[in-house]
This record gives structure tokens, C-alpha cells and sequence, in this order.
């Protein structure tokens, strides 16, 4: 055997003790360890550490093993399916929500988390809670070609309706499925949200980022919509997190930057929502003001934005105009924020400039939110 040869079979090992070689090469690699120690050595244990990694234990294992596990195999044979950066936080949340959902006691299943928004809150046990998220996780999946968990006959809401927002069709879903799942044991429910998951992050290829994923009221593109929906999935792990006092981490930094990013560019269309709500227009100082305010994020997704009063940014001739005002706050309480589980009236923010500005702003993040 050439070195080429054992080489190649060497890169394989990882995907072997992982079981995922196609067939020929995991025959390959089995033919070639009972003749080679070193690749037999390495062989046996990284089997050792896959063992430890099978579908039904934690997935939040300690000294990052997971990880290393993973990183190895990636390291020497690329992805299959490679999974585009922006489903990347989707993988992250459902995998760290399934971790606690894992260690949930019967008890515990039944436990109530208050789902806070727009000053009210949901109440659901984290069953229920599961197929909340699936079934609006399940309007990407019709995006993508995949079955509806809900059914064809969703409600709809016009994408130009105008004043409150009506969000009973996405409520709706969720309780529909709730319905469907009631005879079923969280358990049950669990492996039915993990699966559906799983089948969103194999469609999740870098070639479909720019369809559209139609919510009924308002449509974003794949890219978009998987971090949406990790977003809310970080979000509601919370809240089912907290009705069981579970520790929960928050978002890896870049994770988290691309929600706090998303937030940020939806943000001019809620401050124009909200304006004509108030106003049956525009409203005063709107279109073709050239106004805008800058947002500051501080924390582990620190940057910066420039976001636009009259909800468009300044035309490609024009040079952008100096903020009328600066707010400052942390990524993490942006993002809660935008989830409707903060108050805009008691945030802690640095505000400089025009403060009736940075009210508006802080007004109008919340309605970027659905139940």
C-alpha cells in the first residue's frame, strides 16, 4: 500500500468511528486495520469517543469533546452536505434545546414556561412549547420542498395589512399542532421536533438561500428565515429553561451576531409599520428625511448599524447624513428585545442625541417579534 493509499484511509477514520462512511469505504477502512497498528490505535479510539456521542445523550459534553470529535472528522474529509453559515446558529440552538430537553424528568414535562411577549405571556408546558416551534419552523420546510407538520390549510394574513398585526394565524399552527400531538409523550413530541429539524439542516445547502419562505404576513429569504428561527429557538429554550431551572448558555458570538444583524436590517420596515399604524401615513419627519440613528452593539456581537427613520436608506448619490442620535446597548438584550421579552421603557441603554429618536426605535424593535 502507497502512502497516498494509507493516507486516505487514515482521513477516513473519523467519519468510520462516527458511522459515516458509505459502505465500500467503511469495507476499505476495516480490511486495512487488522494490518496496520498505528491507524487501529487511533481507530479504537476515536469509536471510543463517538460511543459517547450517540443520539440519546447530552449533546453539550464536557471538555467539548463533541466538538473535537467533530472538528477531527471535518478536518480530514469535507462535509457531505455542507451546511451554509447561515443555518449554522439553527444547528447550534436545536441541538443545545434537545441537550436539556434530554434531561428533562416526567415531573419537569409538565412544569409551565411563561413565554413573555408584548406584555402579556404565553403559557405552555415544553411539549407544547416544541410544537410551537415546529410548526413555524415547519413554513421553512414548505420552502424547501419539505411536508407541512400542520397541514395545507394554514391560515393566511395579507402581507399589506395595515394597523395591529394580526399573528392568531401563526398562533394557530402552533395549537393545531399541539392538538394533533395531545395523545402523544413528550418524548414522542421531542423525537418529532428533533427529526424535523434534522430534515431542515439537510436541506440547508448554500444554493437555496434566496428563497422565500412565505410567514402569511410577511416573507424572508431561506438565509434569513434559519436565523429567525434560531433566534426564537434560543429564545423559548430560555423560557422552557427557566420553568425547570436548567442552565442555559446564550448564542456563540457569531451566532448571535447574525441575529443581532438580522434584527437590525428588519428594524426601518417595523419603524415604517409602526408609523403608519399611528398615523394612517407616514406619519411626520418620515419619507425622504435622510434621518437616521445609530445603533451600537456592545458585547461579544459588537458592531454597528445605521438604521433609517423613514425606513430607506439614504440613495447612492446622496452622502448619509450625520445620526441624530446613538444608542448603545448589549447584543444579547438587543436580541430579547426583538423576541418582545424586554420592556423597551426599562432597558439598560446609553442614549445620546435626539432622545424622541431612540424611543422610536426602542418602540418598534418588539414588533419585530411573533408569539
Amino acid at each position: 500500500m502507497t502512502e497516498q493509499e494509507h493516507e486516505a484511509l487514515r482521513g477516513l477514520l473519523g467519519a468510520w468511528a462516527l458511522r459515516a462512511c458509505l459502505p465500500d469505504e467503511a469495507a476499505e477502512v476495516e480490511r486495512h486495520l487488522p494490518g496496520c497498528a498505528e491507524c487501529a490505535e487511533e481507530g479504537e479510539r476515536l469509536r471510543r469517543a463517538a460511543g459517547r456521542l450517540s443520539l440519546d445523550d447530552p449533546l453539550d459534553q464536557p471538555d467539548g469533546l463533541r466538538q473535537q470529535v467533530l472538528d477531527f472528522c471535518l478536518n480530514r474529509r469535507a462535509a457531505h452536505h455542507p451546511l451554509a453559515d447561515w443555518a449554522a446558529p439553527f444547528a447550534a440552538e436545536t441541538a443545545k434545546l434537545d441537550a436539556l430537553l434530554r434531561d428533562l424528568g416526567r415531573a419537569e414535562w409538565q412544569e409551565v414556561a411563561e413565554l413573555p411577549w408584548r406584555g402579556g405571556s404565553l403559557r405552555l408546558r415544553p411539549a407544547e412549547v416544541l410544537c410551537h416551534l415546529a410548526a413555524l419552523d415547519g413554513l421553512v420546510g414548505t420552502a424547501l420542498g419539505l411536508p407541512d407538520p400542520v397541514g395545507s390549510a394554514r391560515p393566511r394574513v395579507p402581507a399589506q395589512a395595515t394597523g395591529p398585526v394580526p399573528w392568531g394565524g401563526l398562533l394557530q399552527r402552533g395549537e393545531r399542532l399541539a392538538a394533533q400531538h395531545a395523545e402523544h409523550s413528550p418524548q414522542e413530541v421531542r423525537q418529532f421536533w428533533r427529526a424535523q429539524s434534522q430534515a431542515l439542516l439537510r436541506e440547508a445547502v448554500p444554493e437555496v438561500g434566496d428563497l422565500p419562505v412565505d410567514f402569511g404576513f410577511t416573507a424572508l429569504p431561506v438565509r434569513d428565515a434559519f436565523i429567525d428561527r434560531a433566534l426564537e429557538t434560543w429564545i423559548h429554550g430560555e423560557d422552557v429553561a427557566r420553568a425547570v431551572a436548567y442552565p442555559y448558555a446564550q448564542p456563540a458570538p457569531g451566532h448571535l451576531r447574525q441575529m443581532v444583524d438580522l434584527a437590525a436590517r428588519r428594524l426601518p420596515g417595523a419603524l415604517v409599520g409602526r408609523r403608519q399604524a399611528a398615523y394612517a401615513g407616514p406619519g411626520p419627519e418620515a419619507a425622504g428625511s435622510g434621518r437616521t440613528v445609530r445603533l451600537v452593539i456592545e458585547g461579544p456581537a459588537a458592531g454597528q448599524w445605521l438604521i433609517p427613520l423613514d425606513g430607506r436608506p439614504s440613495a447612492p448619490e446622496q452622502p448619509p447624513s450625520e445620526p441624530v442620535a446613538e444608542l448603545v446597548m448589549d447584543g444579547v438584550e438587543f436580541c430579547a428585545l426583538a423576541a418582545a421579552h424586554r420592556d423597551p421603557e426599562h432597558l439598560p441603554v446609553g442614549e445620546y442625541g435626539d432622545r424622541a429618536a431612540i424611543r422610536e426605535v426602542l418602540a418598534a424593535v418588539p414588533l419585530l417579534s411573533r408569539p
